[in-house]
């Protein structure tokens, strides 16, 4: 079972985010939902799942086997070696969980189908919405100076983002590391 779990996950890992957009809008189309907000945030949860699942499987499989052994014989319960293990593994965990929503802030592609896009931003889950990248793409295209500004604005405040992830990701690795058993 958990063979075919792992490689039910890793085929969701390798499909491109395309494809999970149009499959999505396929579905909203069937159901008579249009592009919205939520449609965005749907699909790109369903892209993250597979990502971050098959990420941490790998974290617990890598763990040393030793650490629950030496726990048990010291007689903790089961959940005390959980709480053992999960301190041990939660740098990992925290980098699966950066790198998942990193490459869901960098995906456009599903988010084009599912969430439309538009100038403005968004009011309610049922307005259309555009991510960052999506942004970029389109007002460049623009003959409109203002229009490419905001662009570039658009890329300036998604490199921030990512600063700040990358730096986030860095202070939880740090901190995590720090309090290792």
């Amino acid at each position: 079972m958990a063979y075919a779990l792992r490689l039910g996950l890793d085929v969701l890992f390798g499909i491109p985010s395309i494809v999970y957009g149009a499959f999505a809008f396929s579905v909203m189309v069937a159901l008579g939902i249009r592009a919205s907000l939520l449609g965005g945030i749907i699909v790109e949860t369903l892209l993250i799942i597979p990502i971050m699942a098959r990420s941490m499987d790998e974290v617990a499989r890598t763990a040393p086997r030793d650490l629950l052994e030496a726990a048990y014989s010291l007689g903790a319960t089961r959940l005390e070696a959980a709480k053992i293990l999960a301190r041990q593994t939660a740098p990992a965990i925290a980098t699966a969980t950066l790198l998942s929503v990193g490459r869901a802030m960098g995906d456009a592609a599903g988010v084009m189908f599912t969430a439309g896009f538009t100038d403005y931003v968004p009011e309610s889950l049922t307005d259309k919405a555009a991510t960052l990248p999506l942004a970029v793409f389109f007002q460049l295209s623009s003959p409109k100076a203002d229009v490419q500004a905001r662009a570039f604005a658009a890329a300036v405040v998604l490199t921030a983002i990512v600063l700040a992830l990358s730096l986030t990701g860095r202070l939880a690795m740090r901190w995590f590391s720090k309090n290792k058993v």
